[in-house]
C-alpha cells in the first residue's frame, strides 16, 4: 500500500479475508479466476508491506529484491492478462467473447513487454514521503503506449462483459486511475494497485448476486419441471 508497512499489512489482511469470502461464492468453475482476484490483491499488499520493511533496513537486500519483483510481476505482468481472461471465462455472449479475445491478446502482449523489461532493465524502489516509488530504466519511448495497452486490457473488459455490475467495477477502476494519474503520477504502480485492491468488495458483490440468481434459476427450473410432471 502507498502509505506505510502497517497500512499494507492491514490492507492485506482485510482484502485477503474478502478474497476468501469471494471464493466461497463461486458456484461455477468459470468464475474461479475472477473470484481469486482479491486474493492476489491481498498477496500484493503483503508483498509491498515487506518491501516497506526492507527499504528501512540495509541488511535485507535479497528480500527487498524479491519483494520488488514479486510486486511488479503482479502489478505489470499478471493483471493485464488476468483481468480479460477472468471476464472471458464468465462471458456467454459469442459477440462479446470475440472482443474479449482481442483484449486478451492485447493484455498478453503487455504482459510480455513488462516481463521483458523486468528481466533486462533495472528497477529501484525507494520511499518518498508516504509512498514507494519504483524507479526504472525501461525504454522511455514505449512508456505511454505500453500504459495505454495496459489500461485497455485491464479496464475495458469490465465494460464489455454482460455480467451484472462488472460495469460498476470498470467505472471505479477508471476513476481511480484518473485520481492516481492526477495526484500520484510518480507512484502510479503502488497507488493504483492500492485503489484497485479496495474494489475487491465489488467483486464479492458481483459473485454473490450471480450466485443468488443461479439458485433462483435452479428453483424456478425445478418448479417448472414439477408442474410439467403434474400436468
Amino acid at each position: 500500500m502507498c502509505f506505510s508497512a502497517e497500512a499494507s499489512f492491514a490492507g492485506g489482511v482485510v482484502i485477503s479475508a474478502i478474497g476468501i469470502a469471494t471464493v466461497r461464492e463461486v458456484h461455477k468453475p468459470s468464475q474461479l479466476v475472477f473470484a481469486s482476484i482479491p486474493l492476489f490483491f491481498g498477496l500484493q499488499q503483503f508483498t509491498e508491506g515487506f518491501l516497506w520493511l526492507t527499504l528501512r533496513s540495509p541488511h535485507f537486500g535479497n528480500v527487498q529484491t524479491f519483494c520488488t519483483y514479486m510486486f511488479l510481476i503482479m502489478a505489470e505482468v499478471l493483471w493485464p492478462t488476468m483481468i480479460p481472461i477472468s471476464v472471458l471465462f464468465m462471458e456467454k455472449s459469442k459477440k462479446r467473447k470475440k472482443i474479449l479475445w482481442v483484449l486478451l491478446v492485447m493484455g498478453l502482449l503487455v504482459s510480455l513487454y513488462y516481463a521483458f523489461c523486468l528481466l533486462f532493465f533495472n528497477v529501484t524502489p525507494q520511499i518518498n514521503g508516504y509512498h514507494i516509488q519504483y524507479k526504472s530504466d525501461f525504454p522511455s519511448s514505449w512508456t505511454m503506449l505500453a500504459f495505454m495497452f495496459y489500461f485497455i486490457a485491464s479496464v475495458i473488459p469490465l465494460f464489455v462483459s454482460s455480467i451484472k455490475r462488472t460495469h460498476l467495477l470498470g467505472i471505479l477502476m477508471f476513476l481511480s486511475l484518473i485520481v492516481t494519474a492526477v495526484f500520484y503520477l510518480q507512484y502510479l504502480a503502488s497507488v493504483w494497485c492500492f485503489f484497485a485492491a479496495l474494489m475487491s468488495g465489488v467483486i464479492f458483490w458481483i459473485l454473490r448476486d450471480a450466485k443468488k440468481k443461479f439458485n433462483f434459476d435452479k428453483i424456478h427450473a425445478l418448479e417448472n419441471q414439477i408442474k410439467s410432471m403434474i400436468g
